[in-house]
């Protein structure tokens, strides 16, 4: 259990990295969007070779396909939810958040969550699913530098945006743990519901969030960069 703490904390942890960066290192916005679409790519590569085949093997392709639409619909409406609140563009590394702080906080514990309960899930099978763990840290990276640079501009001292990010850290370690912990109780169809749940949002997220992000910073390029990142999920799974 420790185990799945550790490696949820160690993906959580990029969101803090990504914040101090945004904090105290100015970064060009072209190298941002390369880093988002190769972190995009990786984590389609993970979505789909780690946790939908998984659930494939463990129940039938119905259950696993209505799972996998459920979760993208959930995600697209939980996003909506604090979009309309002033989260649109928590992962825009140039800011331009409208509304409040707040929401782009529970915006990234939307992101956070379900991808770090696939950590633990992941330890299930005896290893950690390095690809999933690579996918997740890297896209964190630009998402705890977006939204800081958000929050300053919504008027939140250092001091709180730093503990902030905490937050979200210690939510993402607990939620691996609860991925281990949970899953490892569920018969094989409940666990595959849940793993293709998880992959349906992570999909869904990857679309409206970081796909627009990196080809507006990163250009035409971009596509490259997302695919060296999905060869790379292949070669890490």
């Amino acid at each position: 259990m420790g185990i799945a703490f550790m490696w949820g904390a160690i993906a959580g942890g990029a969101v803090v990295i990504g914040a101090l960066i945004g904090l105290f290192v100015p970064l060009k916005q072209r190298l941002i969007g390369y880093v988002m679409s190769f972190g995009t790519g990786i984590l389609i590569g993970a979505a789909t070779f780690e946790l939908l085949d998984e659930a494939l093997n463990k129940s039938t392709t119905m259950v696993v396909g209505i799972s996998f639409i459920v979760g993208s619909l959930v995600f697209t409406a939980f996003d909506m939810f604090v979009s309309s609140r002033g989260a649109s563009k928590r992962k825009r590394s140039s800011g331009g958040n409208e509304g409040t702080g707040t929401a782009i906080f529970f915006g990234t514990i939307l992101d956070a969550i379900p991808e770090s309960i696939m950590i633990g899930a992941s330890l299930l099978s005896g290893n950690v699913s390095a690809a999933l763990v690579a996918a997740i840290f890297v896209s964190n990276i630009p998402e705890g530098l977006s939204s800081t640079t958000g929050l300053q501009k919504d008027g939140f001292s250092k001091k709180k945006i730093l503990l902030m990010w905490g937050l979200v850290w210690l939510i993402s370690a607990l939620a691996s743990l609860a991925g281990y912990s949970i899953l490892a109780e569920l018969p094989n169809m409940q666990f595959a519901m849940i793993g293709a749940f998880a992959s349906g949002g992570i999909i869904a997220m990857l679309a409206s969030t970081m796909m627009p992000e990196a080809h507006e910073e990163g250009g035409a390029i971009v596509g490259l960069f997302a695919s060296l990142g999905l060869i790379t999920a292949v070669i890490l799974s």
